[in-house]
């Protein structure tokens, strides 16, 4: 009689970037081989290449996996009847909680492609802008509403904002910073906070008045 509880088949192409991101993560991706994820994936090396011409399609393919649901969250965030500073919270929660989630991907999306002066950086500058276009988008609506100072440009304030969250995001991956749920939780916080507070129109003073301490 046929079996009727059949494991499903394993998703090669899948283990093969999973290892792929633990190799570059652990190694680094100038130094590790494409011996080294076959090895990880617990593969034959062959099957690498059926997948994937290079290690580099294989940093490619990661790297825009994961770009292209930050943009669609960024996306679906500013589609939502919210005020500006619970977009921009959204955004943050978006990205700490990836990292959360998964570190060793985004260590690698950032330290080998959005932050290195490399062909990878170049070559995904414009799907890298992209980002900071939404963000920008956010902020100019909020300008023209009135609700941030209209001194700042768009693109800067996106810029600081973007570059806030990167830079908390590198002090995890290299230890310079504590990390625990009570630390991503705060992150969230400081980052909106950090960045609104210099683009809010009104004086904070007075919406914090009141505030325990």
């Amino acid at each position: 009689m046929a079996r009727t509880n059949a494991e499903p088949a394993v998703d090669k192409r899948r283990l093969i970037l999973d290892a792929a991101v633990r190799v570059f993560a652990r190694q680094g991706f100038h130094t590790c081989r494409v011996s080294d994820i076959a090895d990880e994936a617990g593969v034959a090396y062959g099957l690498v290449y059926h997948y994937f011409d290079s290690k580099d399609q294989i940093l490619d393919t990661l790297f825009l996996e994961r770009w292209d649901i930050l943009l669609r969250a960024i996306q679906q965030v500013d589609a939502e009847e919210i005020p500006p500073r619970e977009k921009l919270y959204a955004i943050t929660s978006f990205i700490v909680d990836s990292y959360r989630h998964d570190p060793d991907l985004m260590q690698v999306i950032i330290v080998e492609v959005t932050r290195a002066a490399n062909t990878f950086g170049r070559t995904h500058l414009a799907h890298i802008r992209e980002a900071y276009y939404g963000i920008a988008a956010i902020v100019e609506r909020a300008q023209r509403a009135g609700t941030f100072r209209s001194d700042i440009t768009p693109d800067f304030a996106a810029l600081a904002f973007y570059g806030a969250v990167e830079q908390v995001l590198t002090g995890w991956i290299f230890a310079l910073l504590p990390t625990g749920e009570r630390e991503y939780d705060q992150a969230k916080t400081h980052i909106v906070e950090t960045i609104c507070g210099g683009l809010d129109q009104t004086d904070r003073t007075s919406s914090t008045a009141g505030r325990a301490d």
